[in-house]
C-alpha cells in the first residue's frame, strides 16, 4: 500500500488537512466578521487569545477553506493581501467596501469584534 503522504490527489480537488484549535478559532472569528466590515490580522490575533499571532493569522487565511471570508481581513494599515490585491478589493468592494490603491479607503470600517455574551440573569 502507498503511504499517503505520496499520493497524487486529482485535479480539481484539495487536500484539507485537520485544522489545529489556533486555526479553528481564527476561521470562527473570521466567519463572524459581517459584510462590509474589515478586521485586522492582529485585531483577529487578540480575539483568539494570540496577542502576537498576527502573521500565523494571515497563514490560516492563506489556507482557509472555502465559506472564510478571508477578504475581510486586511492589515492595520488597512492594506489588502499583497498579490492578491485585485481579488481582495472586488471582493470587498462587492460587499460595500470603497478600497482605493490597495488599501481600505478611509475611514475604513471596522468591525468591533466579537461580543462576548454576558451570562443570563
Amino acid at each position: 500500500m502507498a503511504d499517503a503522504r505520496h499520493e497524487r490527489v486529482p485535479v480539481g480537488f484539495r487536500v484539507v488537512t485537520p485544522a489545529t484549535p489556533f486555526e479553528r478559532r481564527v476561521e470562527r472569528v473570521v466567519r463572524r466578521i459581517p459584510a462590509g466590515q474589515v478586521a485586522s490580522y492582529g485585531r483577529v490575533a487578540e480575539w483568539v487569545g494570540q496577542p502576537d499571532g498576527a502573521r500565523a493569522v494571515g497563514g490560516v487565511m492563506a489556507r482557509s477553506l472555502d465559506g472564510v471570508p478571508w477578504h475581510r481581513v486586511v492589515t492595520a494599515a488597512g492594506r489588502l493581501v499583497p498579490g492578491h490585491e485585485v481579488d481582495h478589493a472586488e471582493r470587498l468592494r462587492a460587499e460595500g467596501v470603497r478600497v482605493a490603491r490597495g488599501h481600505v479607503a478611509d475611514p475604513i470600517p471596522w468591525w468591533p469584534g466579537p461580543r462576548t455574551r454576558r451570562p443570563a440573569r
